[in-house]
């Protein structure tokens, strides 16, 4: 059975945190901005492209804050997938990686 947007289950990755927790949009398919400001707790947020297919989605002012927390499975994640954003820059803050199709 080929996998659908619905069968893949988003996760929160927590820079305070080794464990992605698992979420889910609150109607079930896609997430809206206000969630994922909650989620993220945050104002703005960016999207990387991880594959065709999957995307993180960041604080996009993470680095503003004080303290700044890394967010080292995010920012593994993003060089494995990435290679030439190694050494240049890092994802700080809580990051969700989910289908792109979960976001719109």
């Amino acid at each position: 059975m080929p996998k659908t947007t619905t069968t893949y289950q988003p996760q929160l990755l927590d820079p305070h945190s080794a464990t992605p927790q698992p979420v889910s949009p609150a109607n079930g398919r896609r997430f809206k901005l206000a969630e994922l400001y909650q989620l993220l707790d945050c104002r703005l947020v960016d999207v990387i492209r991880l594959t065709p297919e999957l995307i993180l989605i960041i604080d996009d002012e993470g680095k503003f804050r004080h303290p700044a927390y890394l967010n080292l499975l995010a920012t593994y994640l993003w060089y494995q997938h990435q290679p030439a954003a190694r050494g240049h820059d890092s994802i700080v803050g809580r990051a969700i990686i989910c289908h792109d199709k979960q976001f719109k």
